[in-house]
């Protein structure tokens, strides 16, 4: 199902009963979005063919700043780029009645795929009637059969679709994109056709307050972040970030020489006041004097990994006017971003706990707009300057495997990223931007995508739910403490360490690792939260464990808890009670657990048959 062709709207004139607002500074809605896309000329979607995200921008944005310059915080390296020579010659390859003798593009008729075909839900029947859920965990069979199902006996609307790719669909005029194009050679940029997707989705939820912003395309936000701190960090300079972070982005930074350093955190992520404390007597840190002050900071602003912490509006409001005051660059991590869940009331109906700003109060969206305006605002909404770099993927919301994101900033600090992707990364796999066009745009729109979000949102939630509950049941409170996450896939666990027997004989690395060890030895893995520290030289006073919701069943889930709580106690020389949790001696969970956790008999995993449950992934 293709969208509305794009209409030509001309430019409103004042009448005698006063002006009329121009539509294209008024905020977007769904429904306006293809109809507002400027006419592309058809080499625009061709092989190779060269895009630019302002011209898939749909309003105005003349009448903002622009961005600041950011020469004296790009490295050599980032300055020294031209890009890639070649595909400069691409922009002519559109010229009518050119023959081109000089790409190196091989012929589609020799790549031996001839179509695909995707079988994918219809909004907004998301949920399969088969699949294993938070609430109903089943075992399934996968028999290679058609998908296509009905919610009922009664109700017949078709719940899933098949999207179809041809080779040469664009030729035949069939689509604006196809397999001779998708698995071809592509600008550092991604295609346009996927760009245009990204460019909208990010004007429609973030509309950037100044006037020169770009996004692109991206092999995922790791390769992001890789190629970000190549452009704004020296070998021997430092980047700021959560005092426990995303451990890839230290052991990416590690190897070209750059040094993380942590910024205390709370229950709503990192401290704005700790921020400016640290940059303000930057050079009295102990260890850190011969280190020139940090010119970036790294931070994931909602459901951090691996706190699960999310920064409420006011706080990156706060960390946002430190990062002007010392001229930052701020690469805003936001795979997590959609994942924004409801409050958890808990057993007695309790809120969410302290520290989540906005989001507490809120109730479930009813409309697009309730759900894009529940969302907390992003850094990237809110500057001025052109210094946030946000990273966006599709990886939490659709599939990792893809591989494909994207990022957004100053139109220097983009171009300068799409350099470098042309001589390494160059542009995301096509059958990946192909399968994902064919899916947000051509079919789902960004109406359907919306919709995909929400169900999202109220999956994760219920997910969320299962482990918390299981967490107030099973583990023991008097040595253990956590705040219910509002965003993300990932729970983070306080250990009181100091109540534990063998302090301070053991040093907190001994005992994190003792009950580390203990969990596996009772069939449950989490992650240890030392793996996370952002400077693992500092002194840690603080002890905590990581475990994720986000795929393991329900019945599976509640049961890595309870191993996991009888760990603690057994660490901790507390009384372990299996009788109240309904299991004896790693045998099957009685008739009532099974019955309260929606579980039958006949798909009961016992105890001794799972093995290591992993929370920790």
């Amino acid at each position: 199902m293709s969208p509305p062709a794009a209409i030509e709207i001309g430019a409103l004139t004042d009448t005698p009963d006063g002006t009329i607002p121009d539509p294209f500074t008024a905020l977007l809605k769904n429904n306006e979005i293809f109809g507002r896309r400027k006419k592309m000329d058809k080499s625009q979607w061709g092989v190779a063919a060269p895009a630019d995200s302002v011209n898939f921008r749909l309003q105005k944005h003349d009448h903002k700043p622009l961005a600041k310059r950011w020469d004296n915080h790009m490295t050599p390296e980032a300055l020294s780029r031209t890009g890639n020579s070649l595909k400069k010659a691409a922009k002519y390859l559109s010229q009518p009645g050119l023959i081109s003798l000089g790409g190196g593009l091989p012929s589609s008729e020799y790549f031996p795929f001839n179509s695909l075909s995707l079988n994918v839900p219809v909004p907004p029947h998301f949920a399969s009637p088969t699949a294993p859920s938070p609430q109903n965990p089943t075992t399934t069979s996968g028999t290679g059969t058609d998908t296509s199902s009905t919610p009922s006996s009664t109700d017949t609307t078709p719940t899933t679709t098949t999207l179809h790719a041809g080779k040469h669909d664009l030729t035949a005029s069939h689509s604006l994109y196809d397999l001779a194009t998708a698995l071809n050679y592509a600008q550092g940029s991604g295609s346009a056709q996927l760009l245009r997707f990204a460019t909208e989705h990010t004007e429609r939820v973030h509309n950037p307050p100044y006037a020169d912003w770009r996004t692109t395309l991206s092999v995922g936000s790791t390769s992001a972040l890789d190629m970000l701190f190549r452009m704004l960090v020296r070998r021997g300079e430092a980047v700021l970030s959560e005092a426990y972070t995303f451990a890839t982005a230290v052991e990416t930074a590690a190897p070209l020489g750059v040094r993380v350093f942590g910024v205390g955190v709370d229950g709503e992520g990192m401290v704005a006041g700790a921020l400016e404390g640290v940059l303000r007597d930057w050079g009295r840190q102990h260890g850190w004097e011969a280190v020139p002050r940090p010119k970036v900071l790294y931070t994931v602003p909602t459901g951090q990994n691996p706190t699960g912490a999310t920064q409420g509006e006011g706080r990156r409001r706060e960390i946002y006017e430190v990062a002007r005051k010392y001229d930052l660059v701020v690469i805003e991590d936001e795979p997590y971003y959609f994942l924004q869940m409801e409050p958890y009331r808990g057993a007695g109906g309790a809120g969410a706990g302290q520290g989540q700003g906005r989001q507490q109060g809120r109730t479930a969206p009813l409309t697009h707009a309730e759900f894009l305006a529940s969302l907390v605002p992003s850094l990237l909404s809110m500057d001025v300057d052109g210094r946030v770099v946000r990273l966006d993927s599709f990886s939490k919301v659709v599939s990792p495997g893809a591989r494909v994101g994207w990022v957004t900033g100053s139109e220097q600090l983009v171009t300068a990223y799409m350099k470098h992707a042309d001589v390494s990364t160059q542009s995301p796999s096509g059958v990946s931007q192909l399968v994902l066009w064919k899916l947000l745009d051509e079919y789902w729109g960004h109406a359907g995508f919306l919709d995909w979000l929400i169900f999202l949102r109220a999956e994760y939630t219920r997910r969320r739910d299962v482990m918390l509950r299981a967490c107030e049941r099973y583990l023991p409170r008097e040595v253990v403490s956590w705040e219910p996450p509002m965003a993300g896939m990932f729970h983070w666990m306080r250990i009181d360490y100091p109540k534990h027997p063998s302090y301070p004989a053991k040093s907190i690395q001994e005992l994190e690792e003792e009950i580390w060890l203990a969990g596996i030895e009772a069939g449950a893995l989490v992650m240890r939260g030392s793996w996370f520290y952002a400077d693992k030289t500092a002194p840690h006073d603080t002890m905590f464990f990581r475990a994720t919701y986000a795929a393991v069943p329900a019945d599976r889930l509640q049961e890595a808890i309870r191993r996991f709580g009888d760990a603690l106690r057994v660490s901790f020389g507390l009384e372990v009670k299996n009788s109240e949790n309904g299991v004896e001696n790693g045998g099957e969970k009685s008739a009532e657990s099974k019955v309260e956790s929606g579980v039958s008999k006949e798909v009961e995993i016992g105890v001794e048959g799972v093995g290591a449950l992993k929370l920790g992934e």
